[in-house]
C-alpha cells in the first residue's frame, strides 16, 4: 500500500538564507504520509515512534513543488515498518521571471527515510 502528497514549499517555510527549506519539513511530509498508510491499513491515526534512517540528498528551496510518497513495507503485531521518499518535482525559474516555474521531468530525490508506526492493538479496526 503506498500513498502520495504533492505540495508546494512557501516562502514562510523558508528557514534559511536563499530561501532554504528546513530538513525537518520533509520529515513533517512523511508523517502524514505515514498517517494516511495508517489510517488506510488500520483505521486510526496510530503514533510514529521512530526512524531508522534519514538521508538528505539535495536542497529544498521555496517555491519547489515536493512529492512526498509512503509505503508500508511489513506488518507485525502492532507495528508497521514504513520507507519514505521526497522528490522536487516542479521548480521556480527565477532566472526567466517571478512566476516563470519548470515541471522536472527528472524528479530530484531530496529525502529518504525509513521507520516504525504503531497501532495499539485496541485501536485496530481494519480486519487484515
Amino acid at each position: 500500500m503506498k500513498s502520495i502528497i504533492r505540495l508546494r514549499m512557501s516562502a514562510h517555510e523558508a528557514h534559511y538564507g536563499g530561501d532554504l527549506v528546513d530538513g525537518a519539513r520533509m520529515l513533517g511530509l512523511f508523517g502524514d504520509v505515514a498517517t494516511e498508510l495508517l489510517i488506510r491499513n488500520d483505521g486510526d491515526e496510530g503514533l510514529f515512534v521512530a526512524y531508522d534512517s534519514v538521508e538528505f540528498l539535495a536542497p529544498v528551496y521555496a517555491g519547489d513543488y515536493i512529492e512526498a510518497e509512503g509505503e508500508i513495507v511489513s506488518v507485525g503485531n502492532t507495528s508497521r515498518k514504513m520507507k519514505f521518499e521526497a522528490r522536487k518535482v516542479i521548480v521556480p525559474r527565477k532566472d526567466i521571471n517571478d512566476s516563470a516555474c519548470d515541471f522536472l521531468e527528472e524528479p530530484i530525490v531530496v529525502c529518504r527515510a525509513s521507520g516504525t508506526c504503531v497501532v495499539t492493538k485496541d485501536k485496530q479496526r481494519k480486519n487484515k
